[in-house]
Protein backbone atom coordinates (compact mmCIF):
# COMPACT_ATOMS: atom_id res chain seq x y z
CA UNK A 1 0.00 0.00 0.00
CA UNK A 2 1.75 3.22 -1.00
CA UNK A 3 1.07 6.17 1.14
CA UNK A 4 0.40 9.81 -0.02
CA UNK A 5 2.47 12.42 1.40
CA UNK A 6 1.67 16.25 0.70
CA UNK A 7 4.43 18.06 0.18
CA UNK A 8 4.63 20.61 2.93
CA UNK A 9 4.57 24.55 1.37
CA UNK A 10 7.74 26.34 0.96
CA UNK A 11 9.13 28.84 3.69
CA UNK A 12 8.46 31.90 2.03
CA UNK A 13 4.84 30.59 1.43
CA UNK A 14 4.52 29.91 4.77
CA UNK A 15 5.40 32.79 6.12
CA UNK A 16 3.39 34.94 3.86
CA UNK A 17 0.43 32.79 5.10
CA UNK A 18 1.31 33.78 8.66
CA UNK A 19 1.61 37.30 7.75
CA UNK A 20 -1.10 39.58 9.65
CA UNK A 21 -0.60 42.43 6.94
CA UNK A 22 -1.63 40.00 4.08
CA UNK A 23 -5.12 39.32 5.73
CA UNK A 24 -5.52 42.84 5.95
CA UNK A 25 -4.90 43.96 2.74
CA UNK A 26 -7.20 40.94 1.78
CA UNK A 27 -9.86 42.38 3.91
CA UNK A 28 -9.41 45.96 2.73
CA UNK A 29 -9.59 44.43 -0.56
CA UNK A 30 -12.67 42.85 -0.04
CA UNK A 31 -14.11 46.33 1.47
CA UNK A 32 -13.37 47.51 -1.66
CA UNK A 33 -15.60 45.47 -3.84
CA UNK A 34 -18.31 45.29 -1.60
CA UNK A 35 -18.43 48.71 -1.39
CA UNK A 36 -18.69 49.35 -4.74
CA UNK A 37 -21.42 46.46 -4.93
CA UNK A 38 -23.23 48.33 -2.49
CA UNK A 39 -22.87 51.86 -4.15
CA UNK A 40 -23.57 50.74 -7.62
CA UNK A 41 -27.29 49.19 -5.86
CA UNK A 42 -27.83 52.22 -4.12
CA UNK A 43 -27.47 54.48 -7.35
CA UNK A 44 -29.55 52.14 -9.11
CA UNK A 45 -32.42 52.04 -5.78
CA UNK A 46 -32.53 55.44 -5.88
CA UNK A 47 -33.27 56.02 -9.30
CA UNK A 48 -35.92 53.90 -8.97
CA UNK A 49 -37.30 55.73 -5.89
CA UNK A 50 -36.36 59.42 -6.20
CA UNK A 51 -35.98 59.86 -10.17
CA UNK A 52 -39.66 60.68 -10.94
CA UNK A 53 -39.28 63.34 -8.81
CA UNK A 54 -35.95 64.70 -8.97
CA UNK A 55 -35.81 64.54 -12.86
CA UNK A 56 -33.07 64.20 -15.07
CA UNK A 57 -30.69 66.61 -13.72
CA UNK A 58 -31.57 66.00 -10.08
CA UNK A 59 -30.83 62.28 -10.94
CA UNK A 60 -27.42 63.05 -12.29
CA UNK A 61 -26.21 64.97 -9.44
CA UNK A 62 -27.65 62.55 -7.00
CA UNK A 63 -25.70 59.81 -8.52
CA UNK A 64 -22.61 61.99 -8.39
CA UNK A 65 -23.36 62.89 -4.78
CA UNK A 66 -23.75 59.03 -4.07
CA UNK A 67 -20.29 58.07 -6.26
CA UNK A 68 -18.23 60.50 -4.44
CA UNK A 69 -19.51 59.86 -0.70
CA UNK A 70 -19.99 56.21 -1.19
CA UNK A 71 -16.35 56.07 -2.11
CA UNK A 72 -15.02 58.36 0.61
CA UNK A 73 -16.49 55.94 3.09
CA UNK A 74 -15.14 53.35 1.51
CA UNK A 75 -11.90 54.35 1.45
CA UNK A 76 -11.75 55.09 5.12
CA UNK A 77 -12.50 51.60 5.86
CA UNK A 78 -10.93 50.27 3.63
CA UNK A 79 -7.50 52.23 5.07
CA UNK A 80 -8.70 51.52 8.64
CA UNK A 81 -8.53 47.98 7.63
CA UNK A 82 -5.16 47.51 6.62
CA UNK A 83 -4.09 49.71 9.92
CA UNK A 84 -3.84 53.49 9.61
CA UNK A 85 -5.25 55.44 12.66
CA UNK A 86 -8.82 56.32 11.82
CA UNK A 87 -9.25 59.23 14.01
CA UNK A 88 -5.91 60.61 12.39
CA UNK A 89 -7.14 60.09 8.71
CA UNK A 90 -10.67 62.13 9.91
CA UNK A 91 -9.11 64.45 12.14
CA UNK A 92 -6.48 65.11 8.89
CA UNK A 93 -9.57 65.25 6.45
CA UNK A 94 -11.27 67.42 8.68
CA UNK A 95 -8.48 70.11 8.53
CA UNK A 96 -8.01 69.47 5.15
CA UNK A 97 -11.78 70.03 4.65
CA UNK A 98 -11.54 73.44 6.41
CA UNK A 99 -8.95 74.70 4.64
CA UNK A 100 -10.47 73.62 1.66
CA UNK A 101 -14.14 75.04 2.33
CA UNK A 102 -12.13 78.64 2.93
CA UNK A 103 -9.81 78.43 -0.56
CA UNK A 104 -13.17 76.85 -2.31
CA UNK A 105 -16.11 79.29 -1.36
CA UNK A 106 -17.14 79.78 -4.50
CA UNK A 107 -17.46 76.17 -5.29
CA UNK A 108 -19.22 75.48 -2.09
CA UNK A 109 -21.91 77.99 -3.09
CA UNK A 110 -22.18 76.40 -6.92
CA UNK A 111 -23.05 73.38 -5.17
CA UNK A 112 -25.25 74.78 -2.40
CA UNK A 113 -27.16 76.70 -5.83
CA UNK A 114 -27.45 73.30 -7.62
CA UNK A 115 -28.89 71.58 -4.62
CA UNK A 116 -31.88 74.58 -4.65
CA UNK A 117 -32.07 73.96 -8.14
CA UNK A 118 -32.68 70.31 -8.30
CA UNK A 119 -35.56 70.98 -5.85
CA UNK A 120 -37.18 74.07 -7.56
CA UNK A 121 -36.20 72.45 -11.09
CA UNK A 122 -36.59 75.55 -13.21
CA UNK A 123 -35.89 73.55 -16.38
CA UNK A 124 -35.05 69.97 -17.20
CA UNK A 125 -32.15 69.37 -19.82
CA UNK A 126 -33.28 70.07 -23.15
CA UNK A 127 -35.52 73.30 -22.22
CA UNK A 128 -34.68 76.33 -24.22
CA UNK A 129 -33.94 79.18 -21.38
CA UNK A 130 -32.96 83.26 -21.29
CA UNK A 131 -30.48 83.26 -18.34
CA UNK A 132 -29.06 87.25 -18.13
CA UNK A 133 -29.16 87.84 -21.86
CA UNK A 134 -28.10 84.73 -22.86
CA UNK A 135 -30.24 82.46 -24.93
CA UNK A 136 -29.79 78.58 -25.64
CA UNK A 137 -30.67 75.24 -24.89
CA UNK A 138 -29.81 73.50 -21.77
CA UNK A 139 -26.92 71.06 -22.57
CA UNK A 140 -25.19 69.38 -18.91
CA UNK A 141 -26.69 70.24 -15.55
CA UNK A 142 -23.24 69.87 -13.23
CA UNK A 143 -22.92 70.24 -9.85
CA UNK A 144 -21.19 73.37 -10.28
CA UNK A 145 -22.77 74.91 -12.97
CA UNK A 146 -24.66 74.71 -15.84
CA UNK A 147 -23.86 73.87 -19.92
CA UNK A 148 -26.08 75.89 -22.13
CA UNK A 149 -26.00 75.97 -26.15
CA UNK A 150 -26.71 78.84 -28.04
CA UNK A 151 -28.43 79.16 -31.22
CA UNK A 152 -25.25 79.68 -32.87
CA UNK A 153 -23.80 76.79 -31.31
CA UNK A 154 -21.75 77.98 -28.72
CA UNK A 155 -21.32 76.18 -25.32
CA UNK A 156 -21.25 78.79 -22.92
CA UNK A 157 -20.94 77.84 -19.01
CA UNK A 158 -23.47 79.48 -15.96
CA UNK A 159 -22.49 78.68 -12.43
CA UNK A 160 -25.01 77.44 -10.53
CA UNK A 161 -24.92 80.12 -8.08
CA UNK A 162 -25.56 82.81 -11.33
CA UNK A 163 -28.79 80.63 -12.05
CA UNK A 164 -30.18 80.85 -8.52
CA UNK A 165 -29.68 85.47 -8.62
CA UNK A 166 -30.56 86.02 -11.65
CA UNK A 167 -33.51 85.59 -13.39
CA UNK A 168 -34.28 82.63 -15.49
CA UNK A 169 -36.92 82.29 -18.39
CA UNK A 170 -38.30 79.15 -19.12
CA UNK A 171 -39.13 79.36 -23.51
CA UNK A 172 -40.08 75.70 -23.55
CA UNK A 173 -41.58 75.02 -20.46
CA UNK A 174 -45.33 74.74 -22.27
CA UNK A 175 -46.17 74.04 -25.53
CA UNK A 176 -47.15 77.84 -26.88
CA UNK A 177 -45.52 80.66 -27.64
CA UNK A 178 -46.97 84.24 -28.16
CA UNK A 179 -44.89 86.35 -31.00
CA UNK A 180 -45.33 90.36 -30.30
CA UNK A 181 -45.16 92.27 -33.37
CA UNK A 182 -44.66 96.11 -32.65
CA UNK A 183 -46.29 98.06 -35.69
CA UNK A 184 -46.21 102.03 -36.25
CA UNK A 185 -48.84 103.41 -39.09
CA UNK A 186 -49.68 106.50 -40.02
CA UNK A 187 -51.58 109.69 -38.55
CA UNK A 188 -53.88 109.46 -41.44
CA UNK A 189 -54.79 105.79 -41.33
CA UNK A 190 -58.26 104.60 -39.62
CA UNK A 191 -57.42 103.29 -35.96
CA UNK A 192 -60.68 100.66 -36.74
CA UNK A 193 -59.57 99.74 -40.16
CA UNK A 194 -55.73 99.09 -38.75
CA UNK A 195 -57.49 97.04 -35.97
CA UNK A 196 -59.81 95.01 -38.24
CA UNK A 197 -56.40 94.09 -41.11
CA UNK A 198 -54.26 93.03 -38.44
CA UNK A 199 -56.93 90.57 -36.99
CA UNK A 200 -57.69 89.28 -41.01
CA UNK A 201 -53.46 88.57 -41.17
CA UNK A 202 -53.19 86.65 -37.92
CA UNK A 203 -56.26 84.44 -38.81
CA UNK A 204 -55.30 83.71 -42.60
CA UNK A 205 -51.07 83.21 -41.33
CA UNK A 206 -50.82 79.20 -40.80
CA UNK A 207 -48.58 79.68 -38.01
CA UNK A 208 -50.96 81.62 -35.83
CA UNK A 209 -53.23 79.69 -33.29
CA UNK A 210 -57.12 80.21 -33.16
CA UNK A 211 -57.33 79.44 -29.61
CA UNK A 212 -55.66 81.49 -27.30
CA UNK A 213 -57.18 84.32 -29.83
CA UNK A 214 -54.00 86.72 -31.11
CA UNK A 215 -53.61 89.66 -29.33
CA UNK A 216 -54.36 92.98 -31.08
CA UNK A 217 -54.21 96.09 -28.71
CA UNK A 218 -54.09 100.10 -30.54
CA UNK A 219 -50.82 100.88 -27.80
CA UNK A 220 -50.51 104.80 -28.00
CA UNK A 221 -49.52 107.86 -29.86
CA UNK A 222 -45.74 108.16 -30.83
CA UNK A 223 -43.72 110.83 -32.11
CA UNK A 224 -44.94 109.93 -35.48
CA UNK A 225 -47.20 107.06 -35.68
CA UNK A 226 -49.72 105.29 -34.69
CA UNK A 227 -48.38 102.87 -32.63
CA UNK A 228 -50.30 98.53 -32.44
CA UNK A 229 -49.07 95.42 -31.32
CA UNK A 230 -50.14 92.40 -32.56
CA UNK A 231 -49.64 89.45 -30.44
CA UNK A 232 -49.95 85.95 -32.46
CA UNK A 233 -49.70 82.51 -30.47
CA UNK A 234 -48.07 79.72 -31.84
CA UNK A 235 -46.58 76.64 -30.82
CA UNK A 236 -43.29 76.27 -30.18
CA UNK A 237 -41.75 74.43 -33.28
CA UNK A 238 -43.49 76.63 -35.13
CA UNK A 239 -42.31 80.26 -33.53
CA UNK A 240 -39.31 80.46 -35.58
CA UNK A 241 -41.41 80.38 -38.88
CA UNK A 242 -43.94 82.77 -37.65
CA UNK A 243 -41.05 85.18 -37.05
CA UNK A 244 -40.45 85.24 -40.31
CA UNK A 245 -44.08 84.79 -42.47
CA UNK A 246 -45.85 87.47 -40.22
CA UNK A 247 -43.49 90.14 -40.80
CA UNK A 248 -43.91 89.54 -44.52
CA UNK A 249 -47.15 89.51 -44.61
CA UNK A 250 -48.48 92.59 -43.04
CA UNK A 251 -45.78 94.30 -45.25
CA UNK A 252 -47.72 92.94 -48.26
CA UNK A 253 -50.91 93.49 -46.89
CA UNK A 254 -50.49 97.23 -45.48
CA UNK A 255 -48.97 97.53 -49.62
CA UNK A 256 -52.55 96.75 -50.69
CA UNK A 257 -54.67 98.06 -48.33
CA UNK A 258 -52.70 101.76 -48.69
CA UNK A 259 -51.64 101.14 -45.12
CA UNK A 260 -48.63 103.70 -44.82
CA UNK A 261 -45.76 102.53 -41.98
CA UNK A 262 -44.19 106.28 -41.48
CA UNK A 263 -40.21 106.25 -41.38
CA UNK A 264 -38.28 108.94 -39.16
CA UNK A 265 -37.41 112.23 -41.11
CA UNK A 266 -34.24 113.88 -40.66
CA UNK A 267 -33.67 118.03 -40.95
CA UNK A 268 -30.34 118.85 -41.99
CA UNK A 269 -28.53 122.18 -40.32
CA UNK A 270 -25.25 124.10 -40.07
CA UNK A 271 -23.98 126.94 -38.77
CA UNK A 272 -24.01 128.57 -35.19
CA UNK A 273 -27.71 129.88 -35.79
CA UNK A 274 -28.33 125.88 -36.74
CA UNK A 275 -30.12 126.98 -40.11
CA UNK A 276 -31.21 124.65 -42.74
CA UNK A 277 -29.21 124.22 -45.38
CA UNK A 278 -30.21 125.60 -48.14
CA UNK A 279 -30.74 123.89 -51.28
CA UNK A 280 -30.75 125.17 -55.21
CA UNK A 281 -33.19 122.59 -57.39
CA UNK A 282 -32.16 122.90 -60.63
CA UNK A 283 -34.12 122.98 -64.02
CA UNK A 284 -34.20 119.46 -65.82
CA UNK A 285 -33.48 121.50 -69.05
CA UNK A 286 -30.33 123.09 -67.46
CA UNK A 287 -29.09 119.99 -65.55
CA UNK A 288 -28.74 118.57 -68.87
CA UNK A 289 -26.77 120.94 -70.53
Amino acid sequence: MNALFLAAPPPWLSDLLKSELLWKVLGAAAILLGGFIVISILNRFSLRLFGPRLGPQGVMVMKKVIRYVGFAFVGILALGQVGLNLGAILGAAGVAGIAIGFAAQTSLSNIISGFFLIGERPFELGDMIEVDGISGTVDTIGLLSLTLRTFDNRSVRIPNETLVKTNVTNITRHPIRRFNLDIGVSYDENIGHVLSVLQDISEQNVQCLDEPSPLIVFTGFGDSSLNFMLGAWCLQDDYGTLRNTLPRELKERFDKENIEIPFPHMTLAAGKALGQIPVKVIPETTANG
